[in-house]
């Protein structure tokens, strides 16, 4: 007793398990590949929007490589996207723009391989991170 929530190995197994399983989205069930250019690039522009503005780098990130696209219909639409993002050469503050440049110089590149699940009503133009995880690339 007094060690916490993590001195139960149970617990501490279980939450080891559900991290397991937040890793592995790309096994939910009922996900189909994604056939909508249109939507998937308003969602991955509204995902860089989050990550960036939750960020504390000083540059922006951009997505750099789709490596995977999948939707379910529910209510709305449920986007697990998995991709590739990197640290551009523009400044945090300096500009909006989504097409800067990745950075080229080697001790300022970075990289991260990014899962994320995003639901959508795209026909309201209603976006909410439901979930992500990003991991260096």
């Amino acid at each position: 007793m007094g060690a916490g929530p993590w001195g139960n190995p149970l617990l501490l197994l279980a939450a080891l398990a559900l991290v397991a399983r937040l890793g592995q989205l790309q096994q939910w069930s009922g996900f189909q590949e994604s056939t909508s250019p249109k939507n998937v690039n308003s969602t991955l522009a509204f995902f860089m929007e989050t990550y960036n503005n939750n960020s504390n780098d000083s540059y922006l990130f951009r997505v750099d490589q789709l490596l995977r696209s999948q939707a379910q219909l529910t209510t709305g639409v449920e986007y697990l996207v998995t991709v590739k993002i990197s640290r551009t050469k523009c400044k945090r503050n300096s500009t909006n723009n989504p097409w800067c440049p990745i950075q080229s110089k080697k001790k300022l590149q970075k990289s991260f391989i990014c899962d994320f699940l995003v639901y959508t009503v795209p026909w309201m133009n209603h976006y909410q991170l439901w979930n992500n995880s990003c991991l260096d690339a």
